[in-house]
């Protein structure tokens, strides 16, 4: 239970920072509610669950190496400069009132939380922090820490959302449409703004390779 509480600290910790995942999450709840923002959330753990299964069973060495690295950072930015565009041009549609039935589907938005999630920073995080948990399971011999320790940190992650969009389900409430209107183009542009600094990190992974 200690191991547990603990990696439930590492998780909510993980997730405070704003990140891309954060920016859409605030984005669909605001325009479409708590569900839609909350698929976004999910669409990110599926993410991560999965690299969390690769992992497990030895693919941290595959996932580490530079040439599966590195692709990762221009595929990555592509995703955000699409959903920040996409953000942008269609900031003043599919703008759900609070008091009105969302027609927007639950698995566009989720799909999103899968578009924005991979990630090489997400990528390397699983690789760097599960793979010391997985190494100290295995010289302990307790083969259910890592398993302990993924649950625990997902279920951080998941608090952290439903704390975050049960707020933003508080304040859609009192928002103006032409309010949601700017955080959607604030978002858009704070997804392109990842985007470039994927792009920029892709140059400089590529240039150590460029140079010899």
């Amino acid at each position: 239970m200690d191991i547990y509480l603990k990696y439930i600290l590492i998780g909510l910790t993980i997730a405070l920072p704003i990140g891309a995942i954060t920016v859409e999450m605030i984005k669909q709840g605001l325009k479409n509610g708590f569900i839609h923002g909350w698929a976004v959330g999910l669409g990110g753990m599926t993410i991560d669950l999965t690299l969390i299964v690769v992992l497990y069973f030895g693919g941290a060495s595959v996932l580490s190496l530079p040439y599966i690295q590195i692709p990762l950072w221009l595929i990555g930015a592509g995703f955000l400069a699409y959903l920040g565009y996409d953000s942008i041009r269609n900031a003043d549609k599919d703008i759900t009132p609070a008091d009105s039935k969302t027609q927007k589907s639950f698995f566009a938005t989720y799909r999103n939380g899968l578009l924005v999630a991979i990630s090489p920073g997400n990528l390397v995080f699983w690789v760097s922090v599960f793979g010391a948990v997985l190494a100290s399971s295995y010289d302990t011999r307790q083969q259910g820490g890592f398993v302990i320790a993924a649950c625990g940190i997902l279920s951080g992650i998941l608090a952290h959302d439903i704390v975050l969009l049960s707020i933003v389900s508080v304040t859609r409430k009192v928002m103006s449409r032409q309010a949601i209107k700017i955080v959607s183009i604030i978002a858009g542009l704070l997804l392109i703004g990842f985007a470039l600094y994927f792009v920029y990190q892709f140059v400089l992974a590529l240039m150590p390779y460029l140079r010899s």
